[in-house]
């Protein structure tokens, strides 16, 4: 079974809107479940297939999803990942 891939936009305009956040609300939620091994992170700076204006865009496991906070973040991890014990 493959690792479920998420992928959060560097570009400046989804860094800028607020994917610094959520890199450190992915980071935290893998490392605090023990997840950091199962799951491919990748940072990427491309142009989010040019939807930059709706960031900041996150893609996890091929599906796009723009304007993440923070909060819709954590919401999109636990629906994959569910938190453990």
């Amino acid at each position: 079974m493959a690792k479920p891939k998420i992928v959060i936009c560097l570009g400046s305009s989804c860094f800028a809107r607020g994917n610094e956040e959520n890199i450190k609300v992915v980071e935290d939620y893998l490392t605090r479940n023990s997840y950091q091994d199962e799951v491919d992170v990748e940072l990427s700076g491309t142009l989010c297939q040019g939807k930059c204006a709706d960031g900041p865009n996150v893609i996890i496991n091929g599906e796009f999803y723009s304007k993440i906070d923070p909060g819709v973040m954590l919401d999109l991890l636990k629906k994959l990942l569910p938190p453990r014990a």
